[in-house]
């Protein structure tokens, strides 16, 4: 059997941050048969700041008690993505560091609405693979909670 030093194990679910977004203790789930990382949003309006393409969106945290919390991000792309149930959808792709236990990361997010799923955050493949992450999904919330608080002001609501 193999084994890689340089790789860190999560479990299928796991505590992160964005900090650039003023957002945390997030829960997100591991999905590996997703290529792009998802957030949970609505109210999704593009707009312009100084000549570049942004994206202005309200996030929603939490399961039991949620909270909102409105955004800003430069706007990556435009993205047609095929969901789990074969339905194609456009979404809007926002690059934005992540903090998963002691470590940090930038990371693509496509912005749909999550609003019937038990996690607000899935994360991708691309987000393992850039962070050298593998996953044991017998395990959940293997990493401690981010070191790293955040960046941004809060805002939630």
């Amino acid at each position: 059997m193999k084994t890689f030093d340089h790789l860190s194990v999560i479990g299928l679910r796991e505590w992160i941050n964005l900090p650039d977004l003023g957002m945390v203790g997030l829960r997100a789930k591991i999905d590996t048969g997703a290529s792009t990382s998802t957030l949970h949003a609505s109210e999704i309006q593009p707009f312009q700041r100084d000549g570049q393409d942004w994206v202005r969106f309200t996030a929603h945290l939490g399961t039991l008690v949620q909270r909102r919390h409105r955004c800003e991000a430069p706007l990556v792309s435009v993205k047609r993505i095929r969901s789990s149930n074969g339905e194609a959808q456009t979404r809007y792709v926002i690059h934005t560091q992540m903090c998963l236990g002691d470590r940090t990361w930038p990371v693509d997010f496509t912005l749909t609405c999550r609003k019937n799923m038990r996690y607000r955050v899935l994360l991708g493949s691309k987000a393992l693979v850039a962070g050298q992450l593998v996953v044991n999904p017998a395990l959940t919330y293997v990493q401690d909670k981010p070191l790293i608080i955040t960046s941004a002001p809060t805002g939630a609501e």
